[in-house]
């Protein structure tokens, strides 16, 4: 039996049939066929480089269009990653983390950034980010971008330039990455806010217990109101309960109205700090309409780590609690070969089946597979991103696995990526294509 669908038929009109889908990731007022642990069985058709429509097997008369027979293997809509970083990806070998901790990451991107990233070196690691992220099915992606002058008048023009070298392939989004503080410097909070606008961004920070940290909330939440930007904070990562700042940000949306969208990442004290107290933070987190996305890989790389000793806590946040309170909640990939993660390829199926195993997404499956579709790509703005349904684009990515053991076993490197209804070259980049970045290291 060859691995992965070679013969997809030419460009037309054809059939997917026999397809297995994620219920959670399709939309057809048809009555689809039940394969059991939220699996449906459908046939979709294609029109070019349209879903013209997903129905259920052998109801309708095809006139004898040329058909891709999916064995019962599994259908997903191209992927939503909806939290990066591709402006530090891949500096790990001329930059690795000495301790593998959070300090030790970030004291060793601020010296790789400060000594080496110009505008070509960025441009160069995120265009082999995106080729990655492209070759396994992501069709839409949001970038943080470390803002910190002068990195801010550099990166954001490349980023800018990437989103319109990579239009058709992957959609980008950027968020401006700057710590809390930086809201002090009222005319400095302005710049930043503009340059986002200007480059189509979203304004972002870290948020920790700083002792004035409701005020600088107020004034962050104020420059994006002023320039229209949405939200998206890194918020409390860390194993520290006393940080709180997920409870102040809920409190800053609420008091100020906020009516952007707003999403906080991480979020991993929530999980050491009391029962009472969690579930109250998160009764407002959902009454505020914030968006959580948890980044389990990375997370459980840094947290908790001591030399010598076991880790004890898994440094995921309380997904399953959140989204039993209404929270949108959210997978993504975080870093990628950089001091704060030294492994991840941007495979959000990598992602979505290490999360299965670290946060317990299955017994059932349910909706989880919305975490890397249907749900960020609605948090995103673009609701016609992570899911199959007739007019959207035939963004699918074919998996001979046909059911979720299957899936999850094995990486699923023979899968095959459809965008517009036509089978890319998965072919990964080389990363020989960056030795020359790294001499000397």
């Amino acid at each position: 039996m060859p691995t992965g669908f070679a013969r997809v038929p030419p460009a037309g009109r054809f059939l997917i049939a026999n397809a297995t889908i994620p219920a959670a990731l399709v939309e057809t007022d048809a009555p689809l066929t039940d394969a059991g642990d939220g699996l449906v069985r459908a046939e979709i058709e294609i029109d070019g480089a349209t879903i013209a429509a997903i129905r259920t097997p052998g109801t309708v008369e095809t006139g004898g269009l040329p058909a891709l027979d999916l064995d019962d293997g599994l259908a997903w809509p191209g992927f939503v990653d909806m939290h990066t970083h591709i402006d530090k990806g891949h500096i790990w070998p001329r930059r690795p983390n000495p301790d593998g901790t959070f300090f030790g990451a970030l004291d060793a991107v601020q010296a790789d950034r400060e000594a080496n990233w110009s505008a070509r070196d960025v441009a160069r690691r995120m265009d082999f980010s995106l080729r990655c992220a492209h070759a396994h099915g992501t069709v839409l992606l949001r970038t943080h971008i470390d803002s910190l002058p002068p990195q801010h008048k550099i990166s954001w023009p490349v980023f800018s330039e990437m989103r319109d070298r990579w239009s058709g392939r992957i959609d980008l989004q950027g968020v401006a990455l700057v710590p809390i503080e930086v809201a002090e410097d009222r005319a400095f909070l302005e710049e930043i806010a503009a340059l986002v606008k200007a480059h189509g961004g979203i304004m972002g920070c870290v948020t920790y217990m700083h002792p004035g940290l409701d005020g600088l909330l107020d004034a962050v939440i104020a420059v994006a109101e002023k320039h229209g930007l949405d939200l998206d904070f890194h918020t409390d990562e860390s194993q520290d309960p006393g940080e709180r700042s997920l409870a102040h940000v809920a409190e800053a949306i609420l008091r100020t109205r906020f009516e952007g969208k707003v999403v906080c990442g991480h979020c991993c004290s929530l999980t050491r700090q009391p029962a009472d107290e969690a579930a109250r933070t998160i009764e407002r987190v959902a009454e505020a309409g914030i968006a959580i996305v948890s980044l389990p890989m990375c997370n459980m790389y840094l947290q908790d780590r001591e030399s010598g000793r076991t880790p004890l806590s898994r440094g995921v946040t309380m997904l399953h609690e959140l989204a039993a309170a209404g929270v949108e909640v959210a997978v993504a990939s975080d870093n990628t070969r950089d001091p704060f993660y030294a492994y991840g390829d941007l495979d959000m199926l990598e992602v979505f089946r290490e999360t299965v195993r670290i946060g317990q997404f299955d017994h059932p499956f349910g909706d989880w597979p919305a975490t890397v579709g249907a749900t960020p790509g609605r948090v995103l703005g673009r609701p016609d991103r992570g899911v199959l349904r007739a007019g959207a684009p035939a963004d699918i990515v074919l998996f001979r696995a046909r059911s979720w053991t299957e899936l999850l076993a094995r990486p699923q490197s023979d899968r095959t990526v459809l965008r517009n209804g036509r089978p890319i070259d998965k072919t990964l980049p080389d990363y020989r294509e960056l030795d020359d970045m790294f001499a000397g290291n």
